[in-house]
């Protein structure tokens, strides 16, 4: 059997992509664990019964802030969580969908040799992206646009997952409940 980790998080953003594709993985009888930060993902995904590893991490501020000396040593300590948990794990592949958590689980992916791949939602591709991009086997984008902003040849337009109980919605209900006018 197929065993993928999934990585990101740090806002839900990260996380709902890879959630709207659960039934996908599952359906070609893959195994999916997810490693995590203890941030909104978490609760995301364990409502999901994916199993989940959280890993301390920290955040790279592009500001002074004190907070980045320390956030160094956290995202030194979730480098050696992810290279422990990728070794007890075994997985195939990484995919990774950005955020902070997901780049100690992607270098420790790569220093392992199991492949990552990642995936960038957001027109302008986020910092984690940019730190694995080099080391990606390949990289997902969702607009057109972003092309000409990622630096990796091996990369394709993939769109944005899409949960689908968002299709079964009712736009009635929908206006009515923002109090939109058709």
């Amino acid at each position: 059997m197929t065993k993928i980790v999934l990585t990101g998080g740090g806002t839900a953003g990260h996380v709902m992509p890879h959630i709207a594709m659960l039934q996908a993985y599952k359906k070609v009888g893959w195994e999916i664990i997810y490693v995590g930060s203890f941030g909104i993902e978490k609760a995301l995904i364990e409502k999901e019964n994916i199993p989940y590893f959280a890993i301390q991490t920290g955040k790279l501020r592009r500001y002074f802030s004190f907070r980045n000396l320390s956030d160094l040593f956290r995202i030194v300590w979730g480098f050696a969580q992810s290279v422990y948990l990728l070794i007890k794990i075994r997985p195939d592949l990484v995919f990774s969908k950005g955020g902070f958590v997901s780049v100690p689980v992607a270098f420790a992916a790569w220093i392992l040799r199991i492949p990552v791949v990642s995936h960038e939602s957001d027109l302008t591709p986020g910092l984690a992206n940019r730190l694995i991009a080099p080391i990606c086997r390949f990289l997902f984008y969702a607009f057109p646009d972003t092309r000409a902003l990622i630096r990796v040849k091996a990369s394709a337009e993939a769109g944005i997952p899409v949960r689908p109980s968002l299709y079964r919605g009712d736009k009635d209900r929908g206006l009515g409940f923002c109090g939109f006018k058709p």
